[in-house]
């Protein structure tokens, strides 16, 4: 009987562990949202999440084996939360994983471009990336008076993309943190809610710099799917509670 070989764990996070960070990083943000409005730094620490999930959605798409059902179970949960989400607030406003849908799909749509030696599998791809277009830049203008947007904009697509297609490790943090930078910047120029603070989601690059490549022993992948919508109905759910008892 052969023995089994203790292997050490790599120096650095897990993907499950800087999932975790940023599972913390969302509730503080959202805790600090709809309870602390005026204490930035519940917002600041809130900003440690996004490019956390957003590198996360990329190393998905590059490990998952099966992805039709990667992509179906993030825009099938994205889907429902919308329809719940009109339903008792009557927005139009598109959540995270709305934004994570449309990512996994252009990260799909190119691939398919570049690799994809049958037609229809190119024609797919271009309508693909046609249909994100449509959502992301035409629809707000035919929903134009409405609440309408997609949560983290153009950015919040963009960073997956390009981590998904940067060729190691070094480079995917370098990224990260050129568009981050950008990110920022063009949020101050161009004042929106937030805007000075987005500075601090640079503070996610010191976790992503060491993030080790490895998952992690625990199956944990549904617990992060299931975390961001049921967290926000909790929340949700105090609030208006608040508000009724007040």
């Amino acid at each position: 009987m052969e023995k089994k070989t203790f292997q050490k764990p790599k120096f650095g996070f897990t993907n499950n562990q800087l999932k975790i960070i940023a599972m913390v990083s969302m509730l503080c943000d959202h805790v600090g949202l709809l309870f602390f409005p005026e204490v930035d730094i519940f917002r600041i620490i809130g900003r440690i999440a996004f490019p956390i999930f957003a590198y996360m959605i990329a190393e998905g798409c590059r490990y998952t084996k099966n992805r039709a059902k990667y992509l179906g179970m993030i825009a099938g949960m994205g889907i429902v939360f919308q329809l719940v989400y009109l339903v008792a607030m009557g927005s139009l406003y598109q959540g995270i994983l709305v934004t994570f849908s449309l990512a996994i799909i252009t990260i799909y749509a190119i691939d398919g471009i570049l690799k994809s030696k049958k037609l229809w599998c190119v024609l797919a791809s271009v309508a693909s990336l046609a249909f994100v277009v449509a959502f992301v830049f035409v629809l707000p203008i035919l929903l134009k008076g409405t609440d309408f947007d997609i949560d983290y904009g153009f950015w919040g697509i963009l960073l997956p993309v390009a981590v998904y297609f940067l060729p190691n490790r070094i480079a995917r943090t370098i990224g990260t943190a050129l568009l981050l930078l950008a990110r920022a910047i063009h949020y101050t120029i161009v004042p929106v809610a937030l805007g000075t603070l987005q500075w601090f989601a640079l503070l996610s690059v010191l976790f992503l710099a060491l993030y080790n490549g490895e998952r992690g022993r625990a199956k944990m992948k549904y617990v992060f799917y299931i975390f961001y919508p049921a967290h926000l109905v909790i929340l949700y759910g105090i609030a208006i509670l608040m508000l009724v008892l007040k």
